[in-house]
């Protein structure tokens, strides 16, 4: 293990014969830990800016999943099960117990896994820009998606995302991105009673439309709160980490989600019809 020059601890964890590489900040006693799960082919670095701004309330934990990032490379695509599998034992080897997790894109799935099969562990999850399911199917469509979203991201973003797609390679891509239209998102997210915040963007070519969206609502139970930050796109972590943060924090404490004024954007919840 090191620490960074931001006071963040930096090392690697084994799942099943792997070296998992993760970034971790400083212990906030009497805390649940938040853990951030990242996206489709790309590393937890572009997690970080919402991270950094939600250390100062709880332990931070950014991993790079199995087969992305800095961590090791398998001879095989992990599918979404096997992801939310390691997770759990990246917790485990961590030691720790129970948490909140903070999905985006891929990273909504997985964590709904997670809870899916250890709900024990979960106490709170933050589903952002959530994908997967019904409506990126097939998966033409779902590239076609993934490709109006480039030019709507901020142009930091490829610096980030580029040489992980690069290194994720068009194979993993392949197989991983089928599965995902695949995944049964929606029932995993009616299913769960464990409490769930959905904040999306406004810009974003991989979100239903709204009457999909009330359709949802009506399906899911009052556990479920959807917040919507205009003018954002796909990976609001990365674009909007202030706004977010706020919303992130505005809704563990319980307390009313508004705007932040010193932020980019305008964050709403929205009111959705639940008969």
């Amino acid at each position: 293990m090191v620490v960074n020059a931001e006071g963040w601890t930096e090392g690697t964890v084994d799942v099943a014969g792997h070296p998992v590489f993760y970034r971790r900040s400083a212990d906030v006693p009497d805390a649940l830990p938040i853990v951030h799960v990242h996206g489709f082919a790309i590393s937890g670095t572009y997690l970080m800016p919402t991270a950094r701004r939600l250390a100062a309330r709880a332990t931070n934990l950014v991993p790079d999943l199995p087969g992305y990032g800095r961590s090791e490379r398998w001879d095989y695509t992990l599918g979404i099960p096997a992801l939310a599998n390691a997770l759990i034992r990246i917790l485990d080897s961590l030691e720790l117990e129970k948490v909140v997790l903070v999905g985006n894109s891929m990273g909504c799935p997985v964590s709904l896994e997670v809870a899916h099969s250890a709900p024990d562990r979960v106490d709170r999850i933050v589903l952002v820009s959530p994908a997967g399911g019904v409506h990126n199917q097939g998966l033409a469509r779902a590239i076609r998606q993934l490709a109006a979203d480039g030019p709507r991201e901020s142009r930091q973003m490829a610096r980030v995302a580029v040489p992980d797609y690069v290194r994720f390679g068009p194979i993993n891509t392949f197989h991983l991105f089928s599965e995902l239209t695949r995944f049964p998102s929606l029932e995993r997210i009616v299913a769960s009673a464990v409490p769930t915040l959905a904040v999306i963007g406004s810009r974003d070519p991989l979100m239903p439309p709204p009457t999909r969206v009330r359709e949802v609502s009506r399906m899911a139970g009052d556990h479920i709160t959807i917040a919507l930050i205009e003018g954002a796109a796909h990976a609001i972590n990365f674009s909007h980490p202030g706004e977010l943060a706020h919303v992130i924090g505005s809704w563990l404490d319980g307390v009313k989600i508004v705007d932040d004024p010193d932020s980019p954007g305008l964050t709403r919840v929205l009111q959705l019809p639940r008969d």
